[in-house]
């Protein structure tokens, strides 16, 4: 008897502390994300699509809920970016070649001044890339730091560099627009 009241309890206690979810194309994401000492709640999501292929699903992270992309780019407050990678196609070097890319029309051409903070961001992808890895990119106290799976992989200083790595996802250019309007919960 005493078995089966522990075990009720255990199972009472594990249904209440289940976190609430969001799936977006068949990947799952919490609802809210730990940055620091702040909580974020999901701002929304969606797929980077190339060649009419699915390579990852993203979701962005905010103190609260926002549509406004360039605020949200400017912003020193916590965030951060979720990536998915649902594609057996990106490798590190398309990945670390995407991520150029990004940079340079984030800054509209201008990546001279952020040239190293570039560098050390695009060795976090330089790990072998395969489909389920995951990315967070997490902008706490003016520094981003890039987590592969849950492991450290750099940490880069700046509120500019900050700019630059959200505005590929979230600028005026970004990887993908359909992701971009996912992302601000606009689809």
């Amino acid at each position: 008897m005493k078995n089966i009241f522990s075990t009720t309890i255990i199972l009472l206690i594990s249904l209440f502390s289940v976190e609430a979810q969001t799936k977006i194309n068949g990947i799952t994401f919490t609802d809210t994300y730990t940055a620091g000492k702040d909580k974020l709640v999901l701002n929304g999501g969606g797929t980077r699509v190339k060649y009419w292929m699915d390579m990852y699903v993203g979701g962005l992270y905010l103190t609260e809920k926002n549509k406004d992309a360039a605020a949200i780019v400017s912003a020193n407050t916590s965030m951060a970016i979720k990536l998915t990678i649902v594609s057996g196609l990106i490798s590190s070097s398309k990945m670390i070649e995407a991520v150029d890319e990004g940079f340079k029309k984030s800054t509209g051409g201008n990546t001279t001044p952020l040239k190293d903070k570039i560098e050390k961001f695009k060795n976090s992808f330089s790990d072998e890339i395969k489909k389920g890895d995951v990315f967070d990119i997490v902008y706490t106290g003016e520094k981003i730091s890039v987590y592969k799976n849950n492991t450290l992989k750099s940490e880069i200083e700046g509120l500019d560099f900050k700019k630059a790595v959200f505005g590929i996802w979230l600028g005026n250019d970004p990887a993908d627009s359909n992701l971009k309007d996912g992302m601000l919960g606009k689809s």
